[in-house]
């Protein structure tokens, strides 16, 4: 009598070990990502220079701080997100991925997981290098070390949001500009709550209230958007 074998189905969170492995170990092999973020991050860097070198003695670099490192951040991500879905492109891994019987949300999740941690390496990198060129000597606020919450907060649901956009446009002509187009104005809410408290936390004053208020709103919009990318998700990746 033949005796049927029955195959053990993984668990969701096994599913996404496998599917966040696959990315870090890729990527930590390849290093493509990181590097061209990181290249991408200095030239930002020296462009800020050249634009601050020219500008008057009146030019408060402080008062900007938050805006420009907000900016750095922004346009960082934006090359890391446009190309998280390449190697799934190249011949039809993406396709072969869709045919494995499993929640779609976690790919999401895990592909969300692995942009988060690049983009927090290459912060880690992108902002002593901003702090060292530009703020250093200036009177920056003894609060400056919270600004790691803004960060780790605007760059979550930045993660979020791009993977999810990054879906969209990975199969459409001209995707590098597409992505921007949605993407800035999509987080612009969130882009304004981090901007508000990195500002207030480097330059200093009375900064509980609006670094509280504005750390608040940016948790309470990435709880929104995440969630929202997440239950979207399924009907993205499958159109």
């Amino acid at each position: 009598m033949a005796r049927s074998v029955q195959v053990k189905t993984p668990s969701t969170f096994t599913e996404y070990k496998i599917l966040l492995g696959k990315d870090l170990r890729r990527e930590f092999r390849t290093k493509e990502m990181l590097t061209s973020m990181g290249i991408y991050s200095i030239l930002v860097l020296v462009v800020y220079g050249a634009a601050l070198s020219q500008s008057s003695q009146g030019v408060d670099v402080l008062q900007m701080s938050g805006g420009l490192l907000w900016a750095l951040i922004v346009f960082t991500s934006l090359l890391g997100l446009n190309r998280s879905f390449e190697h799934e492109k190249e011949n039809g891994c993406l396709d072969g991925l869709l045919l494995v019987p499993m929640d779609r949300s976690v790919i999401f999740l895990a592909k969300a997981t692995s942009n988060l941690l690049f983009m927090l390496v290459v912060e880690v990198i992108a902002v002593p290098l901003y702090f060292f060129f530009f703020l250093t000597g200036a009177p920056v606020s003894d609060s400056w070390p919270l600004l790691v919450w803004p960060l780790i907060v605007g760059t979550i649901g930045m993660a979020g949001i791009g993977t999810l956009l990054s879906t969209i446009t990975v199969n459409t002509r001209g995707k590098d500009v597409m992505l921007a187009v949605l993407f800035i104005p999509l987080i612009f809410p969130l882009l304004y709550a981090c901007v508000s408290a990195a500002t207030v936390v480097l330059v200093g004053g009375d900064w509980q209230t609006t670094y509280l208020t504005s750390l608040a709103l940016a948790g309470g919009y990435d709880v929104i958007m995440l969630l929202l990318s997440w239950v979207l998700y399924g009907y993205v990746i499958s159109a």
